[in-house]
């Protein structure tokens, strides 16, 4: 009788862990803030993907303000957004040799900005950013463009953007 007993206990306790399991699981995910997003395409005969966090503009000013004027930043949101070209390109007029780099670029208040292509591809953010592991470094010359509330990549055929409030930064590959 008490191994009935304590079987039967044994049973109840057991689907009502697995129920409380299941109906826990079935909560409604959050949206992330800044979601992962790629995008890849073929320019100039190389296969080229960039993967990067998504951030929102959500009000804020954000050149010179979230992202302030004259500091390295990871263009996306949490990782460093990650640049890959599976062959040798020219990057603005200057050689990448194929492989996966973080992609940076220091915003300026007037004039051009630096877009870097770095060795340490993994990495958070810029916090750990070394200068000396730089691949390349290239100037471009930033674009005004309609509101883009979401940071986005744009593959083209003369290269690749990054769009994110009011500003393009278009970098050309050959």
């Amino acid at each position: 009788m008490k191994k009935l007993f304590k079987l039967k206990s044994l049973s109840f306790f057991l689907c009502a862990f697995l129920i409380s399991s299941i109906a826990v699981a079935q909560k409604t995910a959050k949206p992330i803030p800044s979601p992962r997003d790629s995008v890849s395409g073929t320019v100039a005969g190389a296969n080229i993907k960039i993967w990067y966090g998504s951030p929102s503009v959500k009000g804020r000013k954000i050149f010179g303000g979230l992202e302030p004027w004259g500091k390295v930043y990871r263009a996306g949101a949490n990782e460093a957004t990650t640049f890959t070209t599976d062959k040798n390109i020219m990057v603005e007029g200057h050689a990448l040799p194929a492989g996966t780099y973080a992609f940076f670029v220091i915003p300026m208040e007037t004039g051009q900005w630096t877009v870097i292509f770095n060795k340490t591809a993994k990495q958070w953010g810029a916090f750990n950013y070394d200068q000396s592991k730089d691949q390349l470094r290239v100037m471009v010359t930033p674009e005004k463009t309609k509101m883009q509330e979401r940071m986005v990549y744009r593959i083209t055929k003369k290269g690749f953007s990054m769009d994110w409030d009011t500003t393009s930064i278009p970098i050309s590959v050959k």
